[in-house]
């Protein structure tokens, strides 16, 4: 332990930090996870190489003791067969389904670990929250506010865990934790702005139609969006792990990045389960229209206004430059931290802070002081890993870090910035009753669904 604590210290945290967070690392190396033996799990979106669901078979396979792995589940046989072969060399022997519907109802499933594309997100979740199993969801958690919505309305109503996939306020030692406890506590006076700096989406241009391969089930793929060519030219397409810079799919580096960074924004602003009351677009580059390219926003800058008068600024990169930053060890950053640096800034009439999966800056040394009783509850526990805290979750029937109200809450943010970017409109937002303040506006709230797909 010592060591460990050594070397976060080293990255420039507070060694008050580290002790805490490594102590409660230690004290969860043995969750509770399942009430009579191992929890048995089913993956939906088994994916591509590249696919987050890998790195959380990666994360859930460390709790070998608790769990057991017994189905697997793609629309796409190549990997369904990588899935099967590769949990078998673990050591599991898992059940292949093509169909999401089998393995929500199979008796040999208590939860399931959701990793499909966005659009495939709340159909999955609520169908097995809804057949009793408890679900951890990858971020985003949906694909419009109207499922947003029906997934918490779901999981109050069967009372089961759903953990959504915001690792940053678990892991990356506990960084993003410590910004906002530093922030809770008032150590940069009262808020003013919030950056979310999340990066632009990448673009395209055309792509070419081609025949989808003989494995992919292409219309299955689609699910409940409306029928479109597949589409492939060297990497670009419109299928496997690029369906994120499609709107149709997905929310662009809006609901991809800023699904993390504006989560820890509502975080910090005590704001999860609530949002702002304004939005509006302070610039955009012109997306690609021609419906055969990525079409979200490549540039952006989208300011939300809080009841507060807080002002959180999601951008690709259109941050403020900030000089003279030091780490908790007093040591200062080599050079201005830049505009365009991914994470979050706060700025507050007292100080500034920076944090990032990599930095943890402020303006002060004397921000990083140890917080002792004022340090602020966030949660009941300090869990350390994502996946483990849904673990311990199932078995004690408490809601994650992240549960449907936190998930659902970041998630309507990401959504009402996109819906600012697509209409130019600027929005007035109630997020108590979740509507806008238009008509034109509120018909962005859901989506037409095809075949027959229902979220209720």
């Amino acid at each position: 332990m010592n060591r460990s604590v050594a070397a976060l210290v080293a990255t420039g945290l507070p060694a008050w930090h580290a002790r805490d967070f490594f102590g409660a690392a230690n004290a969860a190396d043995e969750p509770k996870t399942g009430a009579n033996g191992k929890l048995n799990i089913g993956v939906i979106g088994v994916g591509s190489p590249s696919s987050r669901s890998r790195a959380l078979y990666g994360e859930a396979k460390k709790f070998k003791d608790k769990v057991n792995f017994t189905a697997v589940c793609d629309v796409d046989g190549r990997h369904r067969d990588v899935a099967v072969k590769q949990y078998k060399a673990d050591g599991y022997e898992v059940k292949a389904h093509k169909d999401f519907q089998e393995l929500v109802t199979s008796k040999d499933v208590d939860a399931v670990i959701v990793a499909t594309p966005d659009h495939w997100h709340a159909i999955i979740a609520i169908a097995a929250m809804k057949a009793g199993k408890d679900v951890y969801c990858e971020k985003p958690l949906t694909l419009t506010i109207e499922e947003a919505l029906a997934m918490k309305k779901v999981t109050h109503d069967t009372k089961r865990v759903l953990q959504t996939g915001s690792q940053q306020r678990t892991e990356m030692g506990g960084k993003f934790r410590l910004a906002t406890e530093l922030v809770r506590a008032g150590r940069v006076g009262k808020i003013e702005t919030i950056e979310c700096r999340i990066g632009g989406s990448p673009q395209s241009g055309p792509i070419k139609e081609v025949e989808p391969p003989k494995e992919l089930d292409w219309d299955m793929w689609l699910g409940p969006t409306a029928k479109a060519p597949y589409r492939l030219d060297g990497n670009k397409t419109n299928c496997h792990y690029e369906f994120r810079w499609w709107y149709e799919y997905s929310g662009g580096k809006m609901t991809d990045w800023g699904a993390h960074h504006i989560d820890i924004a509502q975080w910090m602003l005590n704001m999860d389960g609530s949002g702002p009351t304004q939005t509006e677009v302070a610039e955009a580059s012109k997306p690609y229209a021609k419906g055969d390219g990525y079409n979200c926003h490549e540039t952006f800058k989208v300011i939300h206004t809080y009841a507060s008068g807080v002002k959180v600024e999601v951008s690709h990169g259109a941050g403020s430059t900030v000089k003279g930053l030091v780490d908790a060890n007093g040591n200062a950053r080599k050079g201005d931290l830049g505009g365009g640096e991914n994470g979050v800034l706060v700025k507050g009439d007292k100080g500034t802070l920076f944090v990032s999966r990599g930095l943890l800056l402020a303006s002060d040394k004397a921000i990083f002081a140890d917080l002792g009783a004022d340090k602020p509850k966030l949660y009941p526990t300090v869990p350390t890993n994502h996946m483990g805290n849904f673990f311990d979750c199932v078995k004690s029937r408490e809601t994650p870090i992240c549960g449907v109200d936190v998930g659902a809450g970041s998630v309507i943010v990401c959504h009402i910035g996109t819906i600012a970017l697509r209409t130019g409109m600027k929005l007035g937002w109630d997020p108590k009753s979740n509507v806008f303040n238009t008509q034109e506006a509120n018909k962005h709230l859901g989506r037409e669904r095809r075949g027959g797909w229902k979220i209720s």
